[in-house]
C-alpha cells in the first residue's frame, strides 16, 4: 500500500481486517512510528476520524501535529494554471511539497460542496494532495468517500457475525440537512468485497452513484428489505440524481424497534454522530442492538492497520 484513497488501495482485505483485529487484541507494532511524523489536516469538522487516527498513529510510536486547514492556514488553490489574484494564497504544488518535508505521512480530511457533481467526484483536494505529495496520503473522508470508515465497518461485522455469509442492509434515513454520499459509497463498495448478503434500501430519489452499487440489490420497499437482516447499517445521504438535494419523502424511514422485529435480531450500525429519534429511535440505540460504540471503537485499529501497512512501505 502506497497511499490510501480508495478502498481499491487495500492488496488484500482479509489479511487488512485481520491485522486490525490482531492489534486490537495486541499492539505489536508500538515502536514501528518511532522518529516518524503524521500530520493530519482537516478542512472540515471531526471527532472519531480525528482523534481515533491520532491515537492509532501514538499506538505505533508516531508524532502528531493537527492543522484546521479551512481556519489555520492559507486558503489554498488546488486549479492548475490558476491567476492566483483571489483570497487563494498558496497553491496545492507548494503546500504538498513542503508538508513532506514535515511529516511521514499526511492524512486530509474534506467534504464536498454538493453543489457540483463532476466537481465533487473529481476530488480535487485528495487527489492534488496525492499528486503533488512526496510521502503516503490517506483519506480521511472527502467528497465521495470514506475507505477508514468502511474498513471499520467490516472489521465491526468480521467480529460480530453468526454467520459465514450474513445479511447486511444499508438503509437510507431521514436527516435536517443534505449530507455527503462519502459514507455509504463506501460502504457499499466494501461490501461488494465482503462475503455477504448486501442489500440497500432508499427511497427511489435516493439511489446512489450506479457506477458504485453496480449489480447490489436495491429495495425502495424499507420493511421488505430489512426482512431477516443480521446487520442493518442506518444513514443519510443527498440525493445523487437530483444532485446535494433533499427531496421530500413521505414515508417514515426511522429505524425503530418496530421495524427491527423483521430482522434476524440484527446488528444495527452507524458512522455517528446520529440524530436520535430522527436517524434511529432511542429504543434501538439504546438497546442491545446497537453496536455504534463497538464500532466507533474500531477506528482506532482500521486506522492503525492502515498506518503500518503505508510506514512498513
Amino acid at each position: 500500500m502506497n497511499n490510501y484513497i480508495t478502498l481499491s488501495d487495500i492488496e488484500n482485505l482479509e489479511e487488512l481486517i485481520k491485522e486490525a483485529i490482531q492489534l486490537k487484541k495486541e499492539n505489536s507494532a508500538a515502536g514501528l512510528g518511532k522518529g516518524k511524523t503524521l500530520g493530519m489536516l482537516f478542512f472540515n469538522p471531526s471527532l472519531r476520524t480525528r482523534l481515533s487516527t491520532e491515537k492509532a498513529a501514538k499506538l505505533l510510536g508516531m508524532e502528531v501535529m493537527v492543522m484546521n486547514a479551512d481556519k489555520d492556514g492559507w486558503a489554498l488553490e488546488f486549479e492548475d494554471g490558476a491567476v492566483m489574484d483571489s483570497n487563494k494564497a498558496e497553491h496545492i504544488k507548494e503546500a504538498a511539497a513542503v508538508l513532506s518535508q514535515y511529516c511521514d505521512i499526511i492524512a486530509v480530511r474534506a467534504f464536498p460542496e454538493l453543489k457540483e457533481r463532476e466537481k465533487d467526484e473529481a476530488e480535487l483536494v485528495i487527489n492534488n494532495f496525492t499528486k503533488y505529495a512526496s510521502v503516503p496520503v490517506v483519506n480521511l473522508e472527502s467528497a465521495t468517500g470514506h475507505p477508514l470508515q468502511a474498513l471499520t465497518d467490516a472489521i465491526t461485522i468480521s467480529e460480530l457475525k453468526k454467520s459465514k455469509r450474513p445479511k447486511v442492509v444499508l438503509t437510507w434515513a431521514p436527516h435536517p440537512k443534505a449530507l455527503p454520499q462519502s459514507v455509504p459509497n463506501s460502504f457499499a463498495e466494501i461490501m461488494q468485497k465482503s462475503n455477504v448478503d448486501f442489500v440497500i434500501t432508499n427511497p427511489e430519489a435516493y439511489d446512489l452513484n450506479p457506477n458504485i452499487t453496480k449489480e447490489v440489490s436495491i429495495v425502495h420497499n424499507q420493511q421488505e428489505a430489512l426482512k431477516d437482516a443480521d446487520f442493518v447499517y442506518v444513514k443519510n445521504w443527498s440525493s445523487y440524481q437530483q444532485y446535494g438535494q433533499s427531496p421530500k419523502v413521505e414515508e417514515n424511514w426511522t429505524l425503530t424497534g418496530e421495524k427491527l422485529k423483521a430482522t434476524n435480531n440484527a446488528k444495527v450500525m452507524h458512522c455517528l454522530p446520529v440524530r436520535r429519534n430522527v436517524v434511529i429511535a432511542d429504543e434501538v440505540l439504546d438497546s442491545y442492538n446497537s453496536v455504534v460504540i463497538h464500532q466507533a471503537n474500531n477506528r482506532t485499529f482500521a486506522a492503525q492497520a492502515v498506518l503500518k501497512s503505508l510506514l512498513k512501505k
